[in-house]
């Protein structure tokens, strides 16, 4: 008998509960809804993206158009560059420039009443503009460390969406993701990992491994994951900065500080269980006091910061990322 966890979703049309099976058409047309804001911004982001721009501006660009299309922001909008591999964003005040002959991964996510679509993209800056995925497999992706390595990064995404189906253990995935890495010449980064999602959970405790490693667990049909490879010419390995821009509500706790207190339930009322910038955080209070409230809420564990990661080597990485349904014979993409 397939084990199927049962939720009960109060249907508001018909004004009575219903049983459902793991992942409900009601949930599919709220992430596909998602997903599709997803795909266009990520499209529109790769068209505006440029060399001279502030990474703010690309950012307000991204989170704006999810909004404006009917989305919630699920967390910043990451845009790592070079060796640095994920957890960038703005914080407040940032003056920092996208330049010419960048390696730019931009990392969105919006949902719908909590139902989450996660995507990535790598896009190479050149005088001529960005280059990335969309202009297709030519002369360049083989002259061009940087372009090549965008390539790399979507062929092992693919490699990993085609493996994956109801009953397949998460190791075959990983293995997929990184024998198409290797057999480009470069390295999976193995300590970073995409991830299962569940209705407000960015991060709901499933790991999808960009590595070969023995990893028994099984998928099911109905599971929500992100796959996200990284590619890299260095040893594949992350590492913590000291900075940290994005954030997650924890739990409550006492404060002793007045500004700190009502910090901690703005971000528990506002973002819940889904990670929020602090530049998110200067409409709600005098900015004179923010850094000294942020100190509080992470010295008392109420908050938990992501900090920016960097390859370990110093050296370039590209990502790719979908977010797709698991379903009996393969899987529905809702990023693509």
């Amino acid at each position: 008998m397939i084990n199927v966890n049962i939720i009960w979703i109060h249907c508001e049309v018909k004004k009575k509960c219903i049983i459902l099976g793991r992942c409900s058409d009601f949930m599919i047309e709220k992430y596909k809804k998602a997903g599709k804001i997803v795909s266009k911004t990520r499209s529109m982001a790769v068209e505006y993206v440029k060399a001279d721009m502030k990474i703010i501006d690309l950012i307000n660009y991204v989170e704006g158009n999810i909004v404006e299309m009917g989305g919630m922001i699920a967390f910043p909008c990451n845009v790592s560059i070079n060796e640095i591999t994920a957890h960038y964003t703005s914080p407040p005040g940032d003056e920092s420039v996208i330049k010419n002959g960048d390696l730019v991964k931009i990392d969105l996510g919006a949902h719908i009443e909590g139902y989450i679509a996660d995507s990535a993209i790598s896009v190479f800056i050149t005088e001529d503009g960005p280059v990335s995925i969309y202009d297709g497999v030519d002369g360049q992706s083989e002259e061009n460390l940087n372009i090549k390595m965008i390539h790399t990064a979507h062929e092992a995404l693919e490699s990993a969406i085609s493996t994956i189906k109801d009953g397949v253990e998460l190791g075959k995935v990983g293995k997929a993701i990184e024998e198409t890495i290797n057999n480009k010449n470069f390295n999976s980064v193995s300590n970073l990992t995409g991830h299962s999602m569940d209705r407000f959970i960015l991060h709901s405790g499933v790991s999808v491994p960009n590595i070969k490693e023995e990893n028994n667990h099984i998928i099911h049909e109905g599971d929500i994951l992100a796959i996200e490879p990284f590619v890299t010419d260095g040893i594949g390995r992350v590492g913590d900065t000291n900075d940290a821009y994005i954030f997650r509500f924890l739990r409550g706790r006492p404060m002793r500080m007045v500004q700190a207190k009502k910090l901690l339930d703005i971000i528990a009322t506002n973002y819940k269980t889904l990670p929020f910038s602090q530049r998110w955080l200067t409409d709600h209070i005098d900015s004179k006091y923010l850094n000294m409230a942020m100190r509080q809420l992470l010295a008392s564990r109420a908050i938990y910061p992501y900090h920016v990661l960097k390859e370990k080597s110093d050296s370039r990485v590209a990502q790719a990322e979908h977010t797709v349904i698991v379903e009996s014979d393969g899987c529905r993409v809702i990023t693509e």
